[in-house]
């Protein structure tokens, strides 16, 4: 009985760990490495385990770094079921098939424009195969548990990160050892919009726990929103364009959402909004349609309205002649468009034409890994490269922090507070010294045993 850590300990993204209990392996997530372009080449090396070899994959939810490995594993042969919550299973459809078609684009645009002798210019996966992977998919509910092979049962608790997010309870019997694991996936705000609280979990042995914003605590949603709203107010007086990138999971539904909130407080008459995304558009409809997932005050927003978000100047560009014609407006649009991180997506197109311009702005809402073009913005470069140029950085950047669907520092500890007994704890998901910085308050707030586990090392379950 054993646990090995490979993805997201030397990095936030490619969460991946191993379990081996009775002669079988179960995956804990199976995520894409974002990042560099070098951060984004390691997808492409062979995993530590033979895929053929893996009986099952647990699935904590739909984000590409947690969930875009798998169609690549079962390009490699892993014929098994992925358990996932159901709305899980709504939002992988749209998130692979996304990524999928990102990897083929990518790859014919690198068959032409090869960034080196050993480029490896064949697509990670096709569309073909995340539909295979797909396939192999098994919704299950919160709060229900079950056994997927012999010695190992599971139950998923509602993570109040995105739709469908789960904290995963483990259950692993071998021979005369019973213990109890627990996954944290990512962890979602207390008292966040639209999601509900995470569940408290008071029994297990050991935990994984994500560490993203371990080091730092977020702003009050109140002084988030102000803020927000007098950058929007202000933009309007400089004639230009605000660009938002933003994750189609979770966030682009928080910003609509708020939109509708603060309509008339915020001056949005004076924009035209667009939802430049087709991936953030049909998840938005899958979020619509899963009411009894979120919490009361987004039901209440919910009723009686016939689609979210009511907002009379929102303009859903699905189609990529659509996107196109937004460059040809020089003011009044606030885009809302992927990637999250600025690391490729249709957001690229909107900054080429509006970085150099001084009365624009660009908000940035969410993390960003290092290595990606909008932790480069967040920290101030005066030029960065796009599509192989470089452009000017005249734009105004301003960053909104309130906003993440990961918890803080606080809400981390307040949900390991929870647990009612002295689990041992493994800090994963986080840069090195966020980790570190999590690792020690867990220690002196908690008085709980944590450790950082590196790339591959085992633990052993007696």
């Amino acid at each position: 009985m054993e646990l090995e850590f490979y993805g997201a300990t030397g990095r936030v993204t490619g969460t991946c760990h191993i379990l081996r209990v009775n002669g079988v392996t179960v995956l804990l997530d199976c995520g894409l490495i974002q990042g560099s372009r070098e951060d984004e080449a390691l997808n492409a090396e062979p995993f530590p385990f033979d895929p053929t070899a893996v009986d099952a994959v647990v699935l904590s939810h739909g984000h590409i770094d947690h969930s875009g490995r798998i169609p690549l594993l079962v390009k490699q042969g892993f014929s098994g079921p992925v358990y996932t919550q159901n709305a899980t299973i709504d939002l992988c459809r749209v998130l692979l098939l996304d990524s999928a078609s990102l990897a083929e684009k990518d790859a014919l645009y690198r068959r032409k424009h090869p960034f080196g002798e050993g480029d490896r210019n064949a697509a990670l996966y096709t569309r073909e195969d995340a539909l295979r992977a797909l396939d192999t998919f098994v919704g299950v509910p919160y709060h229900q548990k079950r056994e997927i092979l012999p010695g190992i049962s599971i139950r998923f608790m509602d993570a109040g990160h995105i739709l469908g997010s789960a904290l995963v309870e483990v259950w692993l019997h071998e021979g005369s050892v019973s213990k109890k694991l627990v996954f944290s996936g990512d962890v979602g705000q207390y008292g966040s919009p639209i999601m509900n609280d995470p569940d408290t979990i008071t029994e297990a042995d050991a935990v994984i726990v994500e560490s993203t914003y371990g080091d730092r605590l977020h702003r009050e949603i109140d002084l988030t929103l102000a803020e927000l709203g007098t950058i929007i107010r202000k933009a309007a007086e400089g004639n230009g364009n605000i660009l938002i990138p933003a994750f189609a999971i979770g966030r682009s539904q928080e910003l609509l959402y708020f939109f509708s909130q603060n309509y008339e407080a915020w001056e949005l008459d004076r924009w035209q909004v667009f939802l430049d995304s087709p991936m953030a558009i049909e998840a938005s409809r899958i979020y619509w349609n899963n009411p009894e997932l979120v919490d009361e005050n987004a039901v209440a927003f919910r009723n009686g309205k016939t689609w979210m978000p009511h907002l009379k100047n929102l303009h859903f560009t699905s189609r990529p002649e659509q996107s196109q014609a937004i460059n040809a407006i020089k003011s009044g649009a606030i885009v809302i468009a992927g990637s999250g991180m600025c690391n490729g997506g249709r957001i690229l197109h909107h900054l080429k034409r509006n970085i150099q311009r001084p009365e624009c702005c660009i908000i940035i809402t969410g993390f960003q890994a290092e290595g990606t073009l909008g932790r480069r913005l967040v920290e101030g470069e005066k030029e960065v490269e796009i599509h192989g140029r470089l452009y000017p950085v005249r734009a105004a950047v301003h960053t909104i922090g309130g906003l993440s669907a990961h918890g803080d520092r606080h809400d981390l500890l307040r949900w390991l507070g929870g647990f009612e007994h002295k689990p041992e704890l493994f800090v994963v998901h986080g840069d090195a010294p966020v980790k570190t910085v999590f690792r020690n308050a867990i220690q002196s707030e908690l008085h709980l045993k944590a450790t950082i586990p590196q790339q591959g090392e085992i633990v052993k379950f007696t």
